[in-house]
């Protein structure tokens, strides 16, 4: 009995002591709780026995009482970290969750006033960076890069006094950077790049940091002068990459700059001036890139004393006409890139004396002679293309190319032979190049002359099919000619045809649906910006002539598009919702003021809209210029042949087209860039910017339209919503050549942003091949698309094979091949291995041409 008793009480301790391990208010629990909920990975092995302190990944005071550092990153974590779990880690100093799936942070981690270092970096965390933030006066360390954050820097970034390294980038982030920042005087490092900030940088900016080291602003539009960096004494690494920064490049070398990255800015001087600057050690100089300024004069650094250089890249700038610089006492070099700065003569030999080349770029120059043997046994990526080189290519650099990443020798005067090459790689890498070898030793020259007779005997044949072929057709369309006479039908009058013109000709029925839209001056039109304006459905038939096809834009899946001019002389594109809706009035009301409170610089704006019986009715901005679909494959009338658009001014009155073709923009590279970009600037707002995400549907390239400053602007955005959820996917479900591959599967039920992705991938391929998604004929292959095509393409290295033959010679090839690429990736048929819309407006950013257009 005795025996039973304490056998009891041994058993409710052992309980009682496990269950005290997990009691609520212990750093255990909460640590326990959040991994659990976060979706911990199962194929990795986390031990959750004993103290907290034992745990992987955790770090607790000398006491081993307080939790002061936790680690938890590539753990698989995924979603919205609930509240009461790490936000009451209250001793917490370092946090670690980098390399997850986190999309939302609790609202009590802003309490942990402890905490010296944050790394929430490669997330999906989204929203905006709450101006709570500024608790963590104790901060030493933040990283958020690599996640969706949008809206401002908060200003309240001034409070974090003790902040060491901030790093922001690759998010959305806008604006300008705070003055507060130049409050935080200790930092070290500052990484803002790959954002969307603008503006100047604040005042005292320089001053302001007498310990920075590290300053990335790289692909943001930030503006500003060479004098911003001009007291920044410690400085080491300086990258400002593709911004609008300005001024004289000479006062930028100071100080201890190791690397120096102002590509794709304003930059202009003279660099052989900057040898002069007595404060600047070329000594220091590993880092330097230059390219895609406005710089001038002679490339003439103080080479004798940069020996330490291991990158340099001065392509694309405005240099005097001159000889090939000497480069070779530079024998540290990795990376040379002369492209494009008016070099003429020959290439010298010694360059081969630089053994750790990977990298030499001389292409788009006057160089001219013979190529040397180029013995740089590191020799990677070769580009010697568009010169005056000729004669020979050694043997010995042809026999290393198959072993090269890249190479490219057309567009000279060069011969070789070609017997390794394949045709294509003979096509696309020595374009313009002359195939000499001799016959003995090219065996389909050999095959050609021994079956000369029988290629005779085959000619003749086919060409006596083809007579007998003709003559045949000839005689069935005489016939079928005749015959088809009495079923003639009369053609349409001027009178019937006068009003449909340009890009804009639809064949459509009347709208029998006005005539059940009773007392129309009863039904009020709602403008968003002109609430006063007494504005009813009456005006809206006045405007459109009854929706008279004579006033018809367009016609989408969503329904037709009509122009018309409201009073107060307000132009509009007015699209009626043909499919039946779902939702009550009030509820598409609800939905189409929602969306017209969404604004963005490439966002076709919704102006106002009427409910007139059961139809919904979407009012736009009118868009002067038309979408990119009319534009790039719709001729308007007149017009004899594509190619001719760039020569001819098309203005037309009736439907707004002015001056599309008068600069031929269209046939650029640089404004198909742009198209790309602000379509996928578009994209990453609804996608990132806006709470809920909105995933609009209906990518395609008529959905793209460009406004009176050429300006492309996504339309169309959330009007799935208005059809109600029963009509929304079904609807999205039906545009040929946009339908993703997923779409197929019967457990696909509903449509996401790599849907999305998808289709825009797919306008990115109409961009630059210049092909429509499905109709066109493709030489390799009988029945394809536009996607199967260029994947196929993308997927052997033949990129350039699609490009479009208006666009080729507009701008560097090597950046439509990318485009190209990141189209590829848009297209994957697995949605998770789409990149987001954030991500690809990152990636076009990095190709964007400097051309002004």
């Amino acid at each position: 009995m005795a025996f039973g008793f304490f056998g009891s009480l041994l058993i409710l301790s052992l309980l009682f002591k496990h269950f005290t391990c997990q009691l609520p208010n212990t750093d255990e629990f909460y640590v326990s709780n959040f991994l659990k909920k976060m979706g911990l990975n199962s194929s990795i092995s986390y031990n959750f026995s004993g103290s907290v302190c034992s745990w992987k990944g955790m770090h607790c005071d000398t006491k081993k009482e307080n939790l002061i550092g936790l680690k938890a990153s590539s753990l698989g974590l995924s979603g919205i970290i609930p509240d009461t779990t790490i936000g009451k880690l209250a001793k917490l100093q370092s946090l670690d969750l980098s390399n997850n799936k986190i999309t939302a942070l609790p609202s009590d981690i802003w309490s942990l006033g402890s905490l010296k270092c944050l790394n929430l970096s490669s997330n999906q965390i989204s929203g905006s960076l709450p101006n709570n933030v500024g608790n963590f006066g104790l901060l030493e360390v933040i990283d958020l890069s690599g996640n969706n954050f949008s809206g401002e820097i908060p200003a309240t970034i001034t409070s974090l006094l003790s902040l060491q390294v901030l790093n922001l980038a690759g998010n959305g982030f806008e604006w300008s950077i705070p003055r507060g920042i130049l409050n935080c005087k200790a930092l070290v490092s500052v990484d803002l790049s790959s954002n969307r900030l603008n503006g100047s940088l604040p005042d005292g900016f320089g001053a302001a940091f007498p310990k920075l080291k590290t300053l990335n602003l790289a692909r943001n539009e930030i503006h500003g002068l060479d004098t911003d960096f001009a007291e920044l004494m410690s400085l080491t690494s300086l990258n400002i990459s593709r911004n609008l920064f300005k001024g004289s490049v000479m006062g930028v070398f100071q100080g201890q700059l190791k690397v120096i990255d102002l590509s794709m800015n304003q930059f202009q001087g003279h660099i052989s001036k900057v040898q002069f600057n007595s404060t600047y050690k070329w000594s220091h100089l590993v880092y330097l890139d230059l390219s895609e300024n406005q710089l001038s004069g002679e490339i003439s650094l103080n080479l004798i004393q940069a020996q330490n250089l291991r990158h340099l890249n001065l392509a694309y700038n405005r240099f005097a006409i001159q000889k090939f610089p000497g480069i070779e006492i530079l024998l540290g070099l990795e990376y040379l890139n002369l492209s494009k700065t008016n070099l003429i003569g020959h290439i010298p030999g010694e360059i081969s004396q630089l053994s750790i080349l990977h990298t030499l770029d001389v292409s788009s120059n006057r160089l001219s002679g013979q190529i040397p043997s180029l013995a740089n046994k590191s020799l990677k990526v070769l580009d010697v293309s568009h010169n005056n080189l000729s004669g020979e290519i050694p043997v010995s650099l042809l026999e290393k190319l198959p072993l090269m990443e890249r190479y490219n020798f057309s567009y000279n005067n060069l011969t070789l032979c070609a017997l390794g090459f394949s045709p294509e790689t003979f096509k696309t890498a020595f374009y313009g190049s002359s195939n000499s070898c001799p016959i003995a030793a090219n065996p389909v020259l050999i095959e050609r002359r021994g079956n000369g007779h029988k290629g005779l005997k085959l000619a003749l044949a086919l060409t006596l099919s083809t007579v007998c072929l003709l003559a045949g057709l000839l005689i069935l369309a005489f016939g079928c000619r005749r015959k088809s006479r009495k079923w003639v039908v009369k053609q349409p009058s001027y009178k019937e045809e006068q009003h449909i013109s340009g890009p804009f000709s639809f064949q459509t029925d009347s709208t029998t649906w006005v005539a059940d839209v009773k007392q129309a001056t009863s039904v009020p039109v709602v403008i968003f910006e002109k609430p006063l304006l007494n504005i009813t459905f009456a005006d809206l038939l006045s405007a459109t002539s009854n929706f008279d096809r004579g006033t018809l834009l367009a016609e989408g899946k969503f329904g037709p598009v009509y122009r018309g001019f409201l009073p107060g002389g307000i132009h509009v594109a007015v699209k009626v919702l043909v499919h039946g809706s779902t939702l009550t009035d009030q509820e598409a009301a609800r939905e189409l003021e929602y969306l017209g409170r969404i604004k963005h610089p490439n966002l076709v704006p919704l102006t106002g809209y009427c409910l007139a019986g059961d139809q919904r009715i979407a009012i736009y901005d009118y868009m002067e210029n038309g979408n990119f679909q009319n534009l790039l494959h719709d001729l308007p009338l007149g017009v004899q042949a594509t190619e001719d658009w760039s020569n001819d001014t098309w203005v037309e009155d009736n439907n707004g087209i002015q001056n599309v073709g008068s600069e031929g923009l269209l046939t650029t590279w640089a404004f198909r860039h742009k198209i790309a970009l602000g379509t996928a600037r578009a994209l990453a707002f609804l996608h990132h910017g806006c709470s809920p995400p909105i995933i609009h549907r209906d990518v395609k390239a008529s959905s793209v339209y460009l406004d009176l400053n050429l300006e492309p602007r996504l339309s169309d955005f959330g009007l799935a919503k208005i059809f109600g959820t029963d009509l929304e996917d079904e609807i999205a479900r039906s545009s040929p050549g946009y339908v993703p591959p997923e779409f197929s599967q019967p457990e696909c039920h509903a449509s996401t942003p790599k849907s999305d992705i998808y289709c825009f991938g797919v306008v990115l391929f109409e961009l630059i091949t210049g092909r429509k998604p499905i109709g066109d004929d493709y030489p390799e292959e009988q029945e394809t698309n536009l996607v199967s095509w260029v994947r196929g393409l993308v997927r052997k290295n033949q990129g350039s094979k699609a490009i479009d033959p208006k666009i080729r010679d507009t701008g560097p090839n090597y950046q439509m091949e990318e485009a190209l690429k990141i189209g590829y990736l848009c297209t994957a048929d697995i949605p998770s291995k789409r990149p987001s819309m954030q991500q690809i407006v990152g990636l076009l950013k990095d190709i964007e041409p400097r051309t002004s257009l």
